[in-house]
């Protein structure tokens, strides 16, 4: 498994990390979304976030505060490559191909992607 691959908890540590920036644990327990976890646990889910290499910390005193070392958009990037390559073969077009069969496509979006694709090349 990816070593950026998160559980469900970690991502959401890792989401109030990216979004507070730095927090020491009592802030990333107080955004913790409902059912909060025990700040135990939370605690265990940041040293653990530490080990991969993801978290880092500042000390002061006996509190540390957290700060993501892996970016939110590196995240993003690895995680939809997994999924495109575990149901789309790596492939964008299969993709969009699907969405486009199963969801109401807006034709503005479409003409809009298009337009991303043709200016970066």
């Amino acid at each position: 498994m990816d070593k950026n691959h998160l559980s469900k908890n970690e991502e959401t540590v890792m989401q109030i990390l990216w979004k507070l920036e730095k927090a020491f644990l009592k802030e990333v327990v107080q955004e913790f979304p409902e059912p909060k976890l025990p700040s135990t646990t939370i605690a265990s889910i940041i040293k653990k976030l530490e080990q991969k290499g993801l978290v880092n910390h500042e000390a002061f005193n006996k509190f540390h505060q957290y700060y993501p070392v892996l970016k939110e958009e590196d995240y993003k990037h690895g995680e939809l490559k997994n999924f495109m390559s575990d149901y789309f073969n790596s492939s964008l077009s299969e993709m969009v191909s699907f969405f486009m069969k199963k969801e109401d496509s807006n034709i503005e979006e479409l003409e809009e992607l298009y337009k991303q694709i043709k200016n970066k090349s």
